[in-house]
């Protein structure tokens, strides 16, 4: 018996080049950590941010799910014009007979994009299918379809498209590996251009202009989807970088303070009525001769207080 049986649909795998969409992804991030309000990327840790990169931007190539699998079957009206087992007076013109189409739904896991594009390996002949939201579609119609020609049919096209995600998740496996790395050197950089953006204006002794259009909140750029994820929270204030003392300037201190420690154990007779606040001030004495009055006691910082 003829099973005249045919897949209805369309090309998968042919719409769109793997390397220009990988590009593009990369770029877009990168974008994004150049628009990021810079005050909010100073005031974000490195691994909050490269957390929310990855997550935002890792690629996710489809998984068919064909345990949850359900199979569809109608009738449906086929053309038998160009069928060459019937006499048809007039070939030219479309006969339509009743048959039956067997659509099998098959659940997909991931970005059903990728179904659109062409990965870096591939065939001249790529399969076809149709998808519809998360679900991939393969039809079969004919007038004389048997169970065992319709699932042939089925698991040939179904081994041809898993071949094809193969290839598509070869491309994107390194990509998303690379993904994080390159967030990071892309914060890095993006981090030591402000910071030294600051030092660059504050070397210059001059108040910094507030801009007009400076804004007192961070608003989070529009998102793409749904599942795009949020920014880490942060404060978009004006940053603050933390003072930085130079090892030469940090030696010296060390050395003035131990100078004051041996005149203390050479002179233990002038000392021992002293209290704790007394001696710190002898100390401050020697420190502010050799920095300009700049040494103080009982300094606040943070939540606590610094002796020196």
């Amino acid at each position: 018996m003829r099973w005249g049986g045919s897949i209805q649909s369309n090309y998968l795998f042919s719409e769109y080049d793997m390397f220009p969409l990988l590009e593009g992804q990369k770029q877009s991030m990168l974008d994004e950590v150049v628009s990021i309000d810079g005050n909010r990327l100073l005031n974000t840790s490195d691994d909050d941010l490269c957390a929310y990169f990855v997550k935002k931007y890792r690629l996710h190539p489809p998984v068919l799910l064909e345990d949850k699998a359900v199979v569809d079957p109608q009738e449906t009206q086929i053309d038998v014009s160009q069928d060459p087992d019937r006499f048809v007076r007039d070939p030219s013109r479309p006969l339509y007979v009743t048959g039956t189409r067997v659509t099998f739904e098959i659940p997909i896991e991931g970005d059903a994009n990728f179904f659109k594009v062409q990965a870096s390996t591939s065939t001249y002949s790529p399969p076809v299918a149709d998808t519809q939201g998360n679900t991939l579609l393969l039809s079969v119609s004919g007038t004389n379809l048997t169970p065992e020609g319709t699932k042939s049919q089925i698991d040939r096209s179904l081994d041809e498209i898993k071949q094809h995600l193969g290839w598509i998740e070869n491309d994107v496996k390194p990509f998303n590996e690379r993904l994080e790395s390159l967030a990071r050197e892309a914060i890095k950089a993006r981090r030591q251009k402000l910071l030294a953006d600051q030092n660059l204006v504050a070397s210059l002794g001059f108040p910094l202009k507030r801009r007009d259009d400076a804004p007192t909140t961070y608003v989070a750029p529009e998102v793409r989807r749904k599942a795009i994820p949020e920014l880490p929270k942060a404060s978009s204030t004006p940053f603050q970088p933390e003072p930085e003392l130079d090892m030469e300037n940090y030696e010296h201190i060390l050395k003035v303070c131990s100078n004051m420690v041996q005149v203390m154990e050479r002179s233990p007779s002038a000392f021992p009525d002293m209290k704790e606040e007394d001696l710190r001030t002898h100390f401050l004495v020697q420190l502010n001769g050799h920095y300009g009055g700049k040494a103080t006691g009982e300094t606040f910082n943070f939540s606590g207080k610094t002796d020196i």
